[in-house]
């Protein structure tokens, strides 16, 4: 085959599939569309199809962007990537699997919504958003009126279980899967209050009204907003990479939502601004996404293990199958709405995806086998009955122990006990020895010479392991805990945020964590509820003789425990100076309110929400150089 007729080949066959994924009924993974793409960039990079970005819409609905609304440069290589960041300060976000979607406001009131389409004209989708409780309809900002807001439209898994409840009582076919209901409803002629069952994640703001100088001020903008944001991390020098990856990646297994990676966007604008764009994507930002392979396979049996937080999740053994290099034999059904959602069952065929070397999980029924549906009225660990809450079951019994068990291990292999197996756990849990984590603590050496095969020189290593741990430092402490949105990063952003001491993580209050960032009012109340609920715990531990370190990078204490917001330009990188604030023993926060000592600005008159809130509150604005005097 000639190249002008292998080009014409690949150009039609990545055209089919573009209609085919926007109309949400994708035949082939995000990887093979990638690949289709990568193989005619080979032989002609100029080809058209590479630019058309997103998909055809009818000229009755179509809607001109003031702005692209451009594709993303992707990577599936970490070492690209940090050649990508190249020791800039980037911001990273969760790369929503749904469809892209641009809110345009005029004097506070929505005026126009709008599919990104093919990056010049998006389709008109004002009605469908009206449903939408996640899209704001009047902005509540004092500066702000007129903006831009893009975001992500997604189906997350409990409204999904409830959206598949209802089009199955008004006769519509349930939908196929969580990937392709998006598409399928903002696609719909009719039915248009279905889209309530959808969701909306901001990611990115465009307006005149303020001047924005680094990505990461638009979390706050958007958040004062009372959008529900992507999750913004903002990473020095690309440091912290590989843990931000290694989070996104373990919310690919336990997320309610799909995401197939991260955006990287460098953080300064005037970088933007330099760096530009090409007709197919920005300069300034990248996607980084996890490999995703699927393929089918037919489910053997349905296991259901207890969680530490008691609730019931559903495991399929499947037929063998390889996937990523790796035999997959396993698959996460993740939860009890999605069992029920689809009957799964013995014999089903299904479709499964491994991404990023994460767990294998389901994707859609291929074909469903004349089996019984079955879900467990009794716990398989306790045998108390089961309960349905929404999308989940639960056991029962307070004191079951496959639920004391799992929050016993997750304890043990965070807080670092490397020698004590999950089998081993189990056996001391059945002889008795321990009933709760702080038993573990009141264990001596006879106790573990009771356990099977267990001598001497054994029995005085794991007691000497479990004491070991009782030295740690706070943020690998709260991360143990078990906490809800209480990720190892997560915890290193509090603690370093000056919420530094046990004592101060117990009494956060909501409003001080959404200070912190990554911490939107959902998430910040679901953490706070959670410690709150393991204050009982941590004191215990405390009393068997927990040894919390607290790790002190100060320079000195000059500004210990004053509360500084920074806004506009500064002379020095914005990261060097907030690091110089933590390290005087100053607590960065990320906006202005009564309990705020200092808000750091070069300007002596500002437009910026924060300035005019500083003297509002008749807070103390000082600039670099009083900055540096204060220190000095």
């Amino acid at each position: 085959m000639n190249n002008f007729s292998k080009t014409e080949k690949l150009a039609s066959e990545i055209l089919k599939h573009k209609a085919l994924y926007y109309q949400g009924r994708a035949i082939i993974s995000d990887h093979e569309f990638d690949q289709l793409e990568d193989d005619l960039r080979k032989i002609d990079p100029q080809n058209p199809v590479l630019n058309l970005v997103g998909s055809i819409v009818k000229s009755a609905d179509k809607v001109k962007h003031n702005r692209k609304m451009l594709s993303l440069e992707k990577t599936y290589d970490i070492e690209d990537l940090k050649k990508w960041v190249n020791g800039f300060d980037i911001v990273s976000t969760l790369k929503i699997d749904g469809i892209s979607c641009s809110l345009v406001y005029e004097n506070n009131r929505l005026k126009i919504a709008k599919t990104r389409g093919d990056g010049q004209f998006g389709e008109d989708i004002y009605l469908k958003v009206q449903w939408i409780d996640d899209v704001v309809k009047n902005l509540d900002h004092k500066i702000i009126k007129n903006c831009e807001v893009r975001g992500e439209i997604y189906c997350s898994e409990d409204k999904l279980f409830h959206l598949s409840e209802e089009m199955e009582k008004i006769h519509l076919d349930r939908p196929s899967s969580q990937r392709n209901i998006v598409a399928g409803l903002i696609g719909r002629k009719e039915n248009l209050e279905l889209c309530r069952y959808l969701n909306f994640k901001a990611f990115d703001i465009l307006t005149d009204d303020i001047k924005i100088n680094f990505e990461s001020e638009k979390e706050k903008i958007l958040k004062d907003m009372h959008f529900n944001i992507a999750g913004f991390n903002f990473l020095a020098k690309g440091d912290d990479l590989e843990s931000v990856i290694s989070e996104a990646k373990e919310f690919m297994g336990e997320g309610d939502y799909l995401v197939d990676g991260l955006v990287l966007t460098y953080n300064d604008i005037k970088l933007h601004n330099e760096l530009g764009e090409t007709a197919h994507h920005p300069r300034y930002k990248i996607a980084f996404k996890f490999q995703g392979v699927s393929k089918k396979s037919v489910i053997k049996e349905i296991l259901w293990s207890v969680s530490r937080n008691g609730i019931l999740t559903p495991i399929a053994l499947v037929e063998p199958v390889e996937l990523s290099g790796a035999m997959i034999s396993r698959v996460t059904l993740h939860n009890y709405g999605l069992v029920k959602q689809y009957k799964l069952k013995q014999g089903d065929e299904i479709e499964i995806i491994r991404s990023g070397e994460v767990i294998p999980k389901f994707l859609s029924v291929v074909s469903q086998s004349e089996n019984d549906f079955i879900i467990p009225e009794l716990c398989p660990s306790c045998n108390h009955k089961t309960k349905i809450e929404d999308i989940r079951l639960f056991c029962s019994n307070a004191f079951c122990p496959g639920k004391i068990l799992e929050e016993i291990l997750n304890f043990v292999q965070k807080i670092g006990i490397e020698e004590i197996s999950s089998k081993r756990l189990e056996e001391m849990v059945k002889k008795g020895l321990i009933k709760n984590i702080p038993d573990l603590y009141k264990l001596n050496e006879s106790d573990f010479l009771t356990l099977d095969k267990v001598k001497e020189k054994l029995a005085i290593k794991f007691y000497s392991e479990i004491q070991k741990s009782k030295n740690v430092d706070l943020v690998t402490f709260c991360a143990a805990l078990g906490l809800s949105g209480g990720a190892k990063t997560k915890c290193e952003k509090i603690v370093r945020s000056g919420f530094n001491t046990i004592s101060k993580i117990k009494n956060l209050s909501v409003e001080e964590l959404q200070t912190v960032e990554s911490f939107a009012e959902k998430s910040a109340s679901e953490f706070v509820k959670s410690i709150k609920e393991k204050s009982e715990l941590i004191d215990k531990l405390l009393s068997v003789g927990f040894n919390i370190e607290i790790k002190d990078t100060s320079l000195s204490n000059k500004l210990q425990g004053l509360k500084i917001c920074i806004t506009g330009e500064l002379t020095e990188k914005r990261n060097v100076v907030e690091e110089r604030i933590r390290n005087h023993g100053g607590i960065l926060v990320s906006s202005v309110s009564k309990n705020t000592d200092y808000l750091l600005t070069n300007e002596e008159a500002s437009s910026s929400s924060k300035f005019k809130k500083a003297q509002e509150l008749k807070i103390k604005i000082i600039n670099e150089n009083d900055f540096n005097n204060l220190i000095a």
